[in-house]
């Protein structure tokens, strides 16, 4: 690894739910449908490539798996946005801690380092992280949808 720091989206969530329901509410689309994207081709696993579609911005990206330990890491790659070949990574880890609950750390990785938008991508990105796991954490803990997504950017 270089001398220079890794330019990483990062974010943290803290979710009163059991490892095992945490990592099914990111790997079930039924249950990611709830708070996340409004549709899946198809469950997450290893190798395979399904299709998520925000319906509500008219938009879908093609998602990669890469790696999949159950109740771990969840690990894809997914469209960066700047053009149609390159891809960022994005690393889902799970960590059990005391009374039950769960911390999800989300780092999305391999930003272009020569991108004039550097900043305000990684901020970006960053910013929406912590809109999904925050919307994730109110689904799982009190089973509502906030809208944070949908509401984030209401006029696109």
């Amino acid at each position: 690894m270089s001398s220079q720091a890794q330019l990483n989206a990062k974010s943290g969530m803290l979710i009163r739910r059991s490892t095992g329901e945490v990592f099914e509410a990111l790997v079930n689309p039924d249950v990611t449908t709830q708070f996340w994207f409004t549709k899946s081709s198809g469950r997450l696993e290893e190798g395979k490539t399904v299709t998520w579609t925000w319906g509500q911005f008219g938009v879908s990206a093609d998602i990669t798996v890469t790696k999949i330990e159950d109740n771990k890491l969840i690990q894809f790659q997914w469209p960066s946005g700047e053009e149609e070949s390159a891809y960022r990574t994005v690393r889902l880890s799970f960590e059990s801690k005391a009374g039950g609950t769960t911390f999800v750390q989300v780092i999305e990785s391999e930003f272009d380092k020569n991108d004039e938008q550097l900043i305000n991508k990684i901020a970006g990105q960053t910013e929406g992280w912590a809109l999904v796991l925050s919307a994730m954490k109110a689904w799982l803990e009190y089973g509502i949808n906030l809208n944070l997504i949908s509401d984030h950017k209401p006029n696109i």
